[in-house]
């Protein structure tokens, strides 16, 4: 039986991969003067890496007109990724990143049936806060329990640190959770603490696979082109579905 929702931020709540962070660091970029720009196809390679300074200081070492000691790339990398976050915060505040369709709906479907729910991203803190305060209102926190943020861990996803910090300030055992993750390293830290997955697939990891998850699909607003499948019926994936393919994990053949 379900008793907890976990969610991801990044990808699953909203794109703000493809539309948030990637454009933000753009605009970090340029406030310092510096030519670089991050097009879609070199986030993609980037988001392989954990952590938005972890990718600052992957595309810095791979620069031949980034500083050359380690130091001052540290330094660089910390003062951008600062800049990076006040873009982020401001084009939240302009709407330019929405939650994905169906999100909104299955948080409240989830607090009026009385199940706790926790944010589990190795994000910061202020990326979720600038995120939820947004969409959900000054009052975004009573709706999760608990909420695990990057500056909570010692190892980001896809390490399964965030996971089992959740599982024990939610004081419930893994299979008594369910995860909602959108790419391979979200499913690992998952999986690594033993919670079962579903997958909403997102712009950047649309083809990824991903294996042994309860089910995956294009997101919680449709019914159509899940695996399980669903009834084909109109509407959304509701709390009803969780509950089903959570019952069915011994009999889907993709759970290990």
């Amino acid at each position: 039986m379900i008793e907890a929702l976990l969610w991801d931020v990044d990808g699953t709540l909203a794109e703000t991969e493809r539309d948030g962070h990637r454009v933000a660091f753009n605009e970090a970029f340029a406030s310092m003067g510096l030519a670089w720009r991050w097009d879609e196809a070199r986030y993609g390679e980037l988001l392989r890496v954990t952590g938005g300074r972890e990718r600052l200081m992957r595309d810095l070492a791979e620069r031949s007109d980034a500083p050359a000691l380690a130091a001052e790339r540290e330094q660089l990398a910390a003062e951008l990724h600062r800049r990076k976050n006040l873009a982020y915060a401001r084009l939240v505040d302009d709407t330019r990143i929405p939650l994905r369709p169906g999100v909104r709906e299955l948080i409240d479907e989830a607090h009026r049936a009385g199940w706790a729910q926790a944010i589990v991203t190795t994000t910061s803190t202020a990326n979720v806060e600038a995120l939820l305060s947004h969409h959900l209102g000054a009052g975004w926190e009573h709706l999760f329990a608990v909420r695990i943020c990057g500056e909570d861990v010692h190892h980001k996803k896809p390490d399964r640190e965030a996971y089992e910090l959740a599982l024990k300030a939610l004081q419930l055992a893994p299979l008594r959770a369910l995860a909602l993750e959108d790419s391979p390293g979200g499913v690992a830290s998952a999986q690594g603490a033993g919670v079962p997955v579903v997958v909403t697939r997102s712009a950047y990891f649309a083809a990824d696979t991903v294996e042994s998850v309860l089910a995956v699909g294009p997101g919680l607003h449709t019914r159509l082109g899940w695996f399980p499948a669903l009834d084909g019926q109109p509407g959304r994936v509701t709390l009803n579905d969780l509950v089903d393919w959570h019952a069915r994990m011994d009999l889907v053949s993709q759970f290990g």
